[in-house]
């Protein structure tokens, strides 16, 4: 089961995501197949098929897409109705030993496949990137209620053959890890704006130029760990725990109306879409390439001007 090199990959929905998985795909000289109701269809796949050097075939309807598939990553609206009905399509369509995956942010496989049978539940399961794709190493992979050990397995170990790092949750949840984690962060980032604390490009400056890069480095944990000096983490919360429980638990406006002020800041700290994605793709690029080399030994020491006292 996903073994095969080069598997069939289809791709069903050719948005940011589904094209982003598409170029990861293709370029690790996989067969990928492209269904999409888009007009441009046609266009975006020649585009996608020059950039990478790899053939890309788009199909006219979805019983071609996924007809002898190895993998279908399902990448279309976050609706959990749309997404039941488009995966007892692919279950009818594809083959019987074909994994069938979603890209879904926070929906739960469990019920997508709650009205399928249990042989069919058994090989869908979420497999969630973080945008784009073929940049971003990390994939949460989350097994249904039903969802079989082998097909997780499968998934993971072929995720590890494309250089992602795959997740395996122990437990689905909506929102996953990631999302969820995000969604907490920016309800106080909102919080923060709205009260007027600081201007939601200064929010970002903040997280950029120090929470972001050690979170990068060596996560929440490993940095909070750190911070506690020989202690480790329980010496940390012990210096640091009691005025963190004295910060104020808020609950933000998050409704449109609220939400409005946060908007406008946001829109004039980042004009230009495409600027802030070339930007973006950059510097996760070069943090990834920096991470390589680190990991590889091949990076230069770091200054020794460390101490022991706890940090923040």
């Amino acid at each position: 089961m996903l073994t095969e090199t080069p598997l069939t990959a289809a791709i069903i929905g050719a948005g940011t995501i589904g094209l982003s998985w598409a170029r990861l795909f293709a370029s690790h000289g996989h067969r990928v197949r492209l269904f999409d109701p888009r007009p441009d269809l046609d266009t975006v796949a020649e585009r996608l098929a020059a950039e990478t050097e790899a053939p890309i075939e788009v199909c006219q309807c979805l019983t071609e897409a996924v007809g002898g598939a190895d993998l279908v990553q399902e990448s279309g609206p976050e609706n959990l109705e749309a997404k039941i009905q488009m995966f007892a399509d692919l279950v009818d369509a594809a083959p019987a030993d074909c994994v069938l995956a979603s890209s879904s942010s926070a929906l739960l496989p469990t019920k997508i496949a709650a009205r399928l049978s249990d042989e069919a539940a058994a090989r869908i399961l979420i497999s969630h990137p973080y945008n784009p794709p073929h940049v971003m190493p990390l994939v949460e992979v989350v097994p249904g209620e039903r969802t079989a050990p082998e097909v997780v397995a499968a998934l993971r170990e072929f995720l590890v053959t494309l250089g992602r790092v795959p997740v395996v949750l122990e437990k689905e949840a909506p929102g996953f890890v990631g999302n969820r984690l995000q969604n907490a962060l920016l309800r106080e980032a909102t919080h923060i704006v709205e009260a007027g604390i600081a201007s939601a490009e200064d929010v970002d400056t903040v997280l950029k130029n120090s929470l972001g890069m050690r979170w990068a480095a060596v996560g929440l944990f490993g940095g909070l760990h750190l911070g506690g000096g020989e202690a480790g983490f329980r010496g940390l919360m012990e210096h640091i725990g009691p005025s963190f429980a004295q910060i104020d638990v808020t609950e933000p406006d998050m409704s449109a109306e609220g939400m409005e002020p946060v908007f406008e800041q946001v829109e004039r700290a980042y004009p230009s879409a495409e600027a802030l994605t070339a930007e973006r793709d950059r510097m996760q690029e070069g943090i990834l390439r920096l991470r390589a080399e680190v990991e590889s030994g091949d990076a230069p020491e770091p200054a020794d001007d460390w101490d022991d006292e706890p940090e923040e």
